[in-house]
């Protein structure tokens, strides 16, 4: 799995958007994000460069580990998941979407340091959407991937708190 540029480009489900428009919606996304209240326990910061591409820089640290002395799985599972998640939200201007499923590879142990999450777009475009992501650590190593659902919801986003378009 390789989280780089998006080879094909996302049909929007919604109506196609002036760039101007893209960028209101991911500055909207991103400022949903850092309200969310899960997000004041994390060291986080999430940016949309291009639609179906989501990237979240966070800062880990011995407060996440379990008993074995390395990061706890729900680090991993978060940060995964959201990364997957706002890669395909980004493509989704109308509605919030839910996780619907969502599998992990754990391939290494994650200590104190920066990680990147890197979030995309795999497909789908109307109800259900698949993304995927994956955790580098702060020598540049993969430690896990992850591929996601994401359906949406009933939710409008323009209901949220936090989500502000320009």
């Amino acid at each position: 799995m390789r989280c780089g540029p998006v080879t094909k480009r996302a049909m929007r489900p919604d109506s196609a958007l002036p760039a101007e428009g893209a960028e209101a919606h991911f500055r909207a996304l991103e400022s949903l994000y850092a309200a969310a209240p899960i997000n004041q326990l994390f060291e986080s910061h999430l940016t949309i460069p291009e639609s179906g591409i989501a990237r979240i820089e966070f800062m880990l640290d011995s407060r996440y580990y379990h008993a074995g002395g390395a990061a706890h799985g729900t680090s991993y599972f978060k940060m995964l998941d959201d990364a997957a998640f706002y890669a395909a939200n980004s493509l989704v201007t109308d509605r919030f979407l839910l996780t619907t499923a969502f599998n992990l590879l754990f391939t290494r142990p994650m200590t104190e340091g920066m990680v990147t999450a890197e979030g995309r777009w795999i497909s789908g475009q109307r109800r259900v959407l698949i993304a995927d992501a994956r955790l580098i650590d702060v020598s540049g190593e993969e430690v896990a991937r992850g591929t996601g659902t994401f359906m949406r919801s009933r939710i409008p986003l323009a209901s949220l708190p936090g989500y502000r378009p320009a």
